[in-house]
């Protein structure tokens, strides 16, 4: 068995990049990701890779641009306003159809907000990250080795879709330790050779990765050509976790370490009696709407959770149809829901508050 070792979120999420096959980093600080760049300082030149603090988010999303257009696994990490600076070169990456890993450990806003956990950049992630007509895959973790785990797969999809992938946890998940074990490391020589790659290898022929088409239909080509990718992530990467929903009369849908706080309430709600459970989206895109759906033909009840004012309920919403009521209970600014709190909220739900 792997041995187990106690890390803080931010540092186990560089680690798992590490031992994916990641050899670039490019970063700016901001809190509360720092830990991650500061890891990878030290770690990426014990490996033979490459760490540079650029002088701007700007800078450093442009410059996993180059990374990955050479063939590279490579990663970048911010938090909530520096993702949105990441933001046009984020863009520019999708439409040079590159595989990169973006992580954004998310802090409360809007504006420069302040350094506590939040989820507020829902709507960022999964609908409004650039301008363009793009997505992300986005992962959003509830443990520390989920953490680690999503990080090898954000690693794989990035490279089977050609396409950013986002690793979606907030301040919470980023500062707690929890014990986590990592599979075996990938060897990046040992890696599919990419041949859309820029890498000036000898004999191949001449690629020019760019995002750049002036020709419209050009253009809408390639916008369909992503769209496809888009659809096939819904066929072939929806993930969802589900906890004692078997006779739930009510769901909670919650994501990240949102839906740990969820865990808790409903364990002490069950042993009141309360037929309550969990389903939590783990992809954020693709969203898992048909199983939120089917809750439909067996709970009352639906009560979506979140440290925002609302952003991952429209969706529920969308995927519910009208079929059965959805609630939403929100804490926001850096504001963390209790335990009290939630069990509160469901009872009341049932009418007994």
């Amino acid at each position: 068995m792997p041995e187990k070792v106690l890390m803080k979120g931010n540092e186990a999420v560089a680690e798992a990049a590490i031992k994916a096959g990641c050899r670039y980093f490019f970063g700016y600080p901001i809190t509360p990701q720092n830990d991650i760049p500061e890891y990878m300082s030290r770690r990426m030149p014990e490996v033979g890779g490459e760490f540079l603090q650029a002088e701007s988010e700007v800078a450093a999303s442009n410059m996993v641009y180059g990374a990955a257009g050479a063939g590279a696994r490579v990663m970048t990490s911010s938090s909530s306003p520096g993702i949105s600076l990441k933001a046009e070169g984020i863009s520019y990456i999708v439409g040079a159809e590159l595989p990169a890993v973006i992580v954004n450990i998310m802090r409360g806003g809007p504006g420069l907000g302040g350094i506590q956990p939040s989820q507020a950049d829902y709507f960022q992630a999964t609908k409004g990250m650039a301008h363009g007509d793009i997505r992300l895959g986005v992962l959003a973790p509830y443990s520390v080795q989920e953490l680690v785990d999503l990080t090898y797969v954000a690693f794989e999809m990035a490279d089977k879709y050609r396409n950013p992938m986002l690793i979606l946890g907030d301040g919470m998940i980023g500062q707690m330790m929890e014990p986590v074990e990592f599979k075996e490391e990938v060897d990046p020589e040992e890696l599919p050779r990419k041949e859309w790659a820029t890498d000036g290898s000898p004999g191949r022929e001449r690629n020019k990765l760019t995002s750049l088409a002036l020709d419209a239909k050009v253009l809408e080509d390639l916008n369909l050509k992503i769209k496809d990718k888009y659809d096939r992530m819904r066929e072939e990467e929806v993930r969802y976790d589900e906890y004692r929903l078997d006779d739930a009369e009510i769901a909670v849908v919650a994501f990240g370490t949102t839906a740990r706080i969820c865990i808790s309430a409903i364990d002490e709600l069950r042993e009141e009696g309360v037929k309550v459970g969990l389903l939590r989206p783990i992809s954020l895109f693709p969203f898992p709407s048909d199983p939120i759906a089917d809750l439909c033909g067996q709970v009352d009840q639906v009560l979506t959770v979140e440290m925002n004012t609302g952003q991952m309920v429209e969706d529920v919403r969308m995927a519910v149809s009208g079929r059965c009521p959805v609630e939403f209970y929100g804490r926001t600014g850096g504001v963390v829901p209790s335990i009290e709190e939630l069990k509160e909220k469901i009872l009341e739900l049932r009418g007994e508050k």
